[in-house]
């Protein structure tokens, strides 16, 4: 049985304080909740105060973006080991905004996935497609060449920690949502192609997430798919109720 991940990308949103005020509201009412495994992944400012506020919690705190060099004059960038000195455990890789509007590639995935399992965090990498590429029957084909090319020259044993999150582009912040049977046939290709890069039995227990307009009206429906492995939720993971209300499904 996969344990489901419900994580939150907070994206460019909340400053130290805000993230301070957040986990005061939202801890007490997740108190308690072993079922699943929680992840608040916080604009990099905001790290340190989500890290120490969530001590002596479950809740693990991860980070939104990573470098694939340990060190250098990359002005801007963050490395794995910075992420793991700040208390972080999970990073995101790949979201599809990153891909939209700095440049990420399947290429520069792929080496920061390497970076992220080389230094020990757990990476979650965003595949998913556009809505033109919807319209035109490509999805998967969009999937293949991305997880094709995210797990290159990677081994089973150093993927172990591994977890996917597939984003539908064209469902995240507009409203509209894959249907639950979208949702699992995407997931149950993106299975397939781990299967072919690490066998059978890494796919078996690959938790690949569902990120794309995730909301407490819909999460019990796309979490009842047995193909769903758990969440990546944007802008209802900024409220800790709306949070809560989709942790507890």
């Amino acid at each position: 049985m996969r344990k489901k991940l419900i994580a939150a990308n907070w994206k460019m949103y909340k400053n130290p304080e805000q993230t301070r005020e957040f986990f005061a509201a939202f801890l007490p009412l997740v108190a308690g909740h072993t079922r699943d495994e929680i992840v608040v992944c916080p604009p990099f400012v905001d790290l340190y105060a989500a890290v120490e506020a969530a001590k002596g919690s479950s809740i693990a705190i991860g980070g939104q973006d990573v470098y694939w060099k340990e060190e250098g004059a990359f002005t801007g960038e963050i490395s794995s080991s910075m992420l793991l000195a700040a208390g972080a455990t999970h990073v995101i890789i790949g979201h599809s905004e990153r891909r939209q509007y700095f440049a990420e590639t399947d290429d520069t995935v792929n080496l920061k996935l390497k970076a992220a399992l080389e230094a020990g965090l757990t990476p979650i990498v965003c595949v998913g497609e556009v809505l033109e590429e919807r319209e035109a029957n490509l999805t998967e084909d969009v999937l293949r060449r991305q997880c094709l090319r995210a797990f290159h020259a990677i081994s089973g044993k150093k993927a172990a920690k591994l977890v996917i999150a597939y984003e539908p582009v064209w469902a995240i912040g507009t409203g509209k949502t894959a249907t639950p049977q979208m949702a699992a046939d995407a997931h149950e290709l993106i299975r397939s192609e781990a299967a072919k890069a690490f066998g059978d039995e890494f796919a078996a227990q690959l938790r690949i997430l569902y990120g794309g307009s995730v909301k407490p009206e819909n999460a019990k429906a796309l979490m009842a798919e047995e193909q769903i492995d758990g969440a990546l939720v944007g802008g209802a993971s900024l409220d800790a109720k709306s949070f809560t209300a989709i942790v507890q499904y």
